[in-house]
Order: structure tokens, then sequence, then C-alpha cells
């Protein structure tokens, strides 16, 4: 399944940031791959992207943040914020093309997300692209 497989692990991994903290990254690893058959590539893949946001992570949320009006973290639900941290720092520190982690974001948005979830996500990641530019 490769790529696909391996950012849908990624997200995970991601999404419990907000559970078990950033902090307990090596934790969080190790579940993923317990509940995940992940091969070498995927694995890598993953452990760079997982330790990216989380290097990351303070700019990642000043920038998604800085694209919503009046709002706050708090009320962005914990799957969307996933996501958009993990396609936020796709387009901002990885090579991989702007229309592939968009897509990419938007599928899993609609795999995990609410009904509105996806358009949420394509949005803001609009405007990240947007002030990228």
């Amino acid at each position: 399944m490769g790529r696909k497989k391996a950012r849908d692990n990624a997200f995970k991994c991601v999404y419990q940031f907000d559970f078990q903290g950033s902090e307990n990254l090596s934790e969080i690893l190790d579940f993923c791959y317990e509940e995940n058959e992940n091969d070498e590539e995927e694995k890598e893949y993953i452990i760079r992207i997982v330790e990216g946001v989380k290097q990351n992570l303070e700019k990642i949320d000043e920038i998604i943040l800085s694209k919503l009006k009046n709002w706050n973290m708090s009320r962005i639900s914990k799957v969307d914020l996933g996501i958009l941290r993990l396609a936020t720092y796709e387009l901002l520190y990885t090579d991989i093309p702007v229309k592939v982690a968009v897509n990419e974001a938007v599928e899993l948005a609609k795999e995990y997300g609410n009904d509105d979830s996806y358009t949420f996500v394509n949005g803001v990641l609009a405007k990240v692209i947007e002030s990228k530019g």
C-alpha cells in the first residue's frame, strides 16, 4: 500500500499528541507499529513525518490558527487538527507535491472526520498554500 498507508498511520500518531503528548513519541510509534503492519520504508516515512510535526508543532499550530477567524485550538475537532497538522507539515517542510498533500488530507478527513471535516480541512489548507506562495 505504501505512502497512503504510511500517511494514514502517521496521522493516527499525530492525532495521539492531543491525548498522550508529543513527548511520548516512542510510545505512540510503538503502538502504531503494533496495530498496523508497516514495512521498513513505511516506518521511515512515518518516523520522519511524525518527528517533523513534533519538532515544528508550535509553528504549525500558529499557522493553522492564523488561517481561522475568531477560532481557538479547542474549537477544532481533534481529528481535523491532527489532519491539519500533518498536511501543514507536508506543505511547508517536505517536497511532497501540494496537490498530493491536500488530496490525501481531504481523504483522511472524509474517512475519519465528520460530514463537514473535508471542506473545513480543504479550506484551511487552501489558506496555508496562499500564504506560502
